[in-house]
């Protein structure tokens, strides 16, 4: 089995990148659903504040690379030959899968801070704000996660700055040759 990941700043595009991916087929592991879980489990709020005090906790009581732990069970039990894994958010943690998944490519998508914004407003989640100093601050806690490494460390850099259409072109594009068929 083949494991790529994404990485890449809030409202980067990693959502949109993994539906294309999903409905091509392939199965999507998403890191922030394991935090998703966790939050809910301990009956809190689902919203920014509690995802990221939850993300920290797991963290500092498991190691930096603590999300990508609980991600690799359910990778494996996945029986095709290519899957995803979404949100990736630090260097631990891209180690941690190219330990454990020989081949890991990860795919790092780029879009300007204005750009993020916009689509953050745009989609109107329960984890989501609309100011750009939240943005900032979202920023920040995700970079001393060592988010800025794992961008760092990519194997393919893709850009979204563009229409969604021709973002989709340039995922399935990168798709199909990841899987070997262009």
């Amino acid at each position: 089995m083949r494991v790529i990941g994404v990485v890449g700043m809030p409202a980067s595009g990693k959502g949109e990148f993994s539906r294309i991916a999903q409905e091509t087929g392939i199965p999507v592991i998403v890191m922030g659903d394991m935090i998703r879980r966790a939050v809910q489990d301990a009956g809190l709020i689902p919203n920014d504040a509690n995802f990221g005090a939850t993300a920290n906790r797991l963290r500092a009581e498991r190691g930096m690379d603590a999300i990508a732990r609980l991600c690799i069970p359910e990778i494996q039990k996945q029986s095709t030959p290519l899957v995803l894994v979404d949100g990736i958010r630090g260097d631990t943690e891209v180690a941690l899968f190219r330990k454990n998944f020989p081949g890991f490519t990860l795919i790092s998508i780029e879009s300007s801070f204005e750009k993020r914004l916009a689509r953050i407003a745009a989609r109107a989640r329960s984890d989501d704000f609309t100011t750009a100093d939240a943005l900032h601050n979202r920023d920040t806690r995700e970079l001393g996660w060592g988010l800025g490494n794992a961008l760092k460390e990519a194997d393919v850099h893709l850009e979204n700055e563009g229409t969604l259409a021709e973002f989709s072109d340039a995922v399935q594009h990168l798709l199909l040759r990841l899987r070997g068929d262009s």
